[in-house]
């Protein structure tokens, strides 16, 4: 559910038409609903009110400021990814106990930070990383409270970009190998094992690769529990699916249903970090179109969005609905819709069928919450979109567009090229 919907032919967000935003704020440009976010996160947290949890979002999914303070009011933590996200999370007011740093490849700047802002737990994801922060702890004259990572090696069926939990992907340490390396970092002076991680990719539409996994680690665990190692945390990581297209995916409580049914009672905190799920249909990009195009072969809307504001569809060949903003009673056609870089791959849709578009019209971009600003960037020196949260019937600018100034303010020229 979100709350994105038509009233008489104009789409609305929550109760402020998106055209009056876009009017002020200009194009490309990000939405965000209060509710929706608000709902997601509940509906996911509240799926398991019965057990001990902690609901880490996922800050790689959207990182802003003012989003990551709405899901900490509402008791969340985060789950980060370098040292810029923890940054952003303390910034936001999340509370040092609810982060959880995960990431194949920290730094010795990053591991330190963290060690300072005494988070509750890194997800070490190779044995290297586990000593140099056991060097890194010691050097900082504190203890760091660590999962590992085990790779379950589950085919989650997802996009093979977005699969983290197979033999071949780079994420975590094999599960053959784990006892081995959870003896190495008990045998370390300065960790202390809390819990055990593992995350199988993004995206995921079937409950059955969740349950998978979480059968291997309890089989691991038992095998730590007469090791002597016992386990507080069991970090089962995100990746439940949205709706893009026809997608069916399983519903917060019924993967709190199979997760609680396999793993039974036991005396364990739980910890999530579910990031599309909750805020993947809360946004989109509204973008405007140039111009239109045809040739022998296509159709072409030009828009001003382009594969710097919303790269899934070109990186992925990911599918995202797109409708007027202005809804009427117009002949469809089967376009292209493109933006200005000089790239081929430059597109947020192909073959979509759409009503008979004119230049000046806007286009809402949908579930573009997840993913969409988080990875953009400034290819041909195009300045990064706007964002904005609505909440009723008022809308807050969370980012302002970045100004021309702003592509070349960390940039100087050298004095012998002044000459």
């Amino acid at each position: 559910m979100h709350h994105f919907q038509y009233k008489a032919d104009e789409l609305y967000c929550e109760d402020v038409p998106i055209r009056v935003v876009v009017e002020q704020i200009g194009t490309p440009c990000y939405i965000y609903s209060h509710a929706t976010l608000s709902n997601h996160f509940n509906v996911f947290d509240n799926a398991f009110k019965s057990v001990p949890h902690l609901t880490c979002f996922s800050v790689k999914a959207n990182s802003n400021i003012a989003v990551l303070k709405l899901f900490g009011s509402l008791g969340g933590g985060v789950d980060i990814v370098s040292g810029g996200e923890l940054f952003r999370s303390r910034k936001a007011g999340i509370p040092r106990e609810r982060i959880v740093y995960s990431g194949v490849g920290k730094t010795v700047e990053e591991i330190d930070y963290a060690l300072r802002e005494d988070i509750l737990m890194f997800n070490i994801e190779s044995t290297q990383e586990l000593e140099q922060l056991d060097r890194r702890a010691a050097f900082n004259n504190t203890r760091a409270r660590i999962a590992l990572r085990v790779n379950p090696d589950i085919d989650p069926n997802t996009h093979p970009y977005i699969s983290t939990g197979m033999k071949k992907n780079k994420f975590g340490i094999s599960i053959e190998n784990a006892l081995r390396a959870y003896e190495k970092a008990a045998s370390l002076r300065n960790i202390d094992i809390v819990g055990i991680d593992c995350h199988i990719g993004s995206q995921l539409t079937e409950v059955t690769p969740f349950v998978d996994a979480l059968k291997r680690l309890r089989v691991l665990i038992e095998r730590l529990g007469q090791a002597g190692i016992d386990i507080r945390y069991i970090d089962l990581g995100g990746g439940l699916g949205i709706v893009y297209d026809q997608e069916v995916p399983p519903l917060p409580h019924e993967y709190a249903a199979a997760i609680l049914h396999e793993l039974g009672n036991g005396p364990y905190t739980l910890v999530f970090e579910p990031g599309r799920v909750i805020v993947g249909n809360a946004g989109i990009l509204v973008t405007k179109v140039l111009y239109t195009k045809r040739s022998p072969a296509k159709n072409f809307v030009v828009t001003d969005g382009a594969m710097n504001d919303l790269i899934r569809p070109s990186l992925y060949g990911a599918y995202h609905y797109i409708q007027p903003v202005m809804k009427a009673q117009r002949e469809a056609q089967i376009v292209d819709v493109v933006g200005p870089i000089c790239e081929s791959g430059d597109f947020l849709a192909k073959d979509r069928g759409l009503p008979m578009l004119s230049a000046g019209e806007y286009l809402a971009v949908m579930s573009a919450g997840a993913y969409g600003f988080t990875m953009s960037s400034n290819y041909n020196s195009r300045r990064r979109a706007p964002e904005v949260l609505v909440k009723g019937d008022r809308y807050f600018v969370i980012r302002q567009r970045e100004s021309w100034e702003d592509l070349v303010g960390l940039e100087t020229i050298p004095d012998f090229l002044l000459g």
